[in-house]
């Protein structure tokens, strides 16, 4: 793995652990003896924008959403995957790892043998008018995946290699819970009333609910074969759940915390990223190695329509208007736009290497999401 992106103020992470543990660990250069160092307040960009994390390449690709053109390129640190941007559009936040990317054809007796360096992981904070890393925060060991409270004031994040998820004081720059939740856990979503955070575990088959307040768990569900991506409708009633191993999405009934559907994605699907419409009544489903985006429609659960993105399509956003969808398709190095109502192919995008997950810009910076 290589380093030399890297801010060279970064230091070691300590390492969390425990059930709902308190912790004080902080980033130096992010910290002075008064708190957290102070920023310039800077007004949201004015365009919307996608900003698509590069795993390998270790930067963010930043694309206007009105011409579907890259307009800038920032280096972040090493393995970006999750990205969400803040209810303000002030602030990108990029999930980073010192942990080796270990492929399903590796075995882990030599994905143990690959180097790991703690020192990386964590949160960068990128402001989105200087387009520059402000700091990193904690993030637990290795994050891959996370949310953000209504407010912006705290980040959920799934922490892979350790089986917990961090609870992340934006304001303080401290880990303030780490809750152990599922096996291998990847998927992390607020619920739309801002009270419960969702969290898949991979290997574990299910999905934690813990409480956005406290990190308290307040259940579990049990789900198919590694649970990856998870979405809500807009009324937060149900959600959406992709199983890569079972090639299914399942949809839960909210109120109820239980499966009420299995949705068959067929065989060459493995079922990643996920996204539900704003008008409630389309699910997208990207399938990774299958290579397709698959339309669910909300009303009556079946697939409706698919349509080829590019290779191994992953983490997905949609425009603010709704009328577009953006894949990032990993080996590829490209993003794919995509018209939600014909699900027209209409551009690809090339960006960095490895493309992870995308991030749109809220339609209505400084507004609660």
């Amino acid at each position: 793995m290589t380093s030399d992106l890297l801010l060279p103020a970064l230091l070691l992470v300590a390492a969390c652990g425990g059930t709902e543990t308190k912790s004080d660990t902080l980033r130096p250069d992010s910290v002075g003896a008064a708190g957290p160092m102070a920023h310039p307040v800077a007004t949201a960009p004015s365009a919307s924008l996608a900003y698509v994390t590069n795993e390998d390449s270790q930067d963010l690709t930043v694309v206007n959403t009105t011409t579907d053109s890259v307009v800038a390129t920032i280096a972040v640190g090493t393995r970006p995957r999750g990205v969400r941007v803040s209810p303000d559009g002030r602030t990108i936040f990029v999930a980073l790892s010192g942990s080796p990317k270990c492929p399903p054809a590796m075995s882990d007796a030599e994905c143990a043998k690959l180097k790991v360096d703690k020192s990386k992981d964590g949160i960068a904070e990128v402001d989105a008018v200087s387009r520059k890393v402000r700091r990193i925060l904690p993030g637990g060991s290795d994050p891959e995946a996370f949310d953000i409270s209504r407010d912006g004031a705290r980040l959920y994040v799934s922490n892979e290699d350790a089986g917990t998820a961090s609870i992340v004081d934006v304001g303080t720059g401290r880990i303030v819970h780490v809750v152990q939740v599922g096996r291998e856990p990847e998927g992390v979503r607020v619920h739309p009333d801002g009270r419960t955070v969702w969290i898949t575990g991979e290997t574990d088959h299910n999905i934690t609910i813990i409480s956005a307040d406290s990190g308290r768990v307040l259940g579990r569900i049990v789900l198919d074969r590694r649970p990856r991506g998870l979405a809500f409708t807009p009324d937060g009633m149900r959600a959406y759940v992709t199983c890569e191993v079972g090639h299914t999405v399942q949809v839960i009934d909210v109120r109820r915390r239980k499966v009420i559907r299995t949705i068959a994605m067929g065989k060459g699907a493995l079922p990643m990223g996920v996204v539900v419409h704003p008008d409630g009544k389309r699910a997208f489903v990207s399938t990774g190695r299958g290579g397709q985006v698959v339309v669910i429609d909300v009303g009556t659960d079946r697939v409706t329509d698919s349509v080829t993105a590019g290779k191994r399509p992953w983490g997905l956003a949609l425009s603010n208007d709704g009328q577009k969808l953006y894949s990032a398709n990993g080996p590829s190095n490209d993003v794919s736009v995509i018209a939600t109502d014909s699900l027209r192919l209409l551009r690809r995008i090339a960006v960095g290497k490895v493309p992870w997950g995308v991030a749109v810009t809220p339609a209505s910076p400084g507004a609660a999401r």
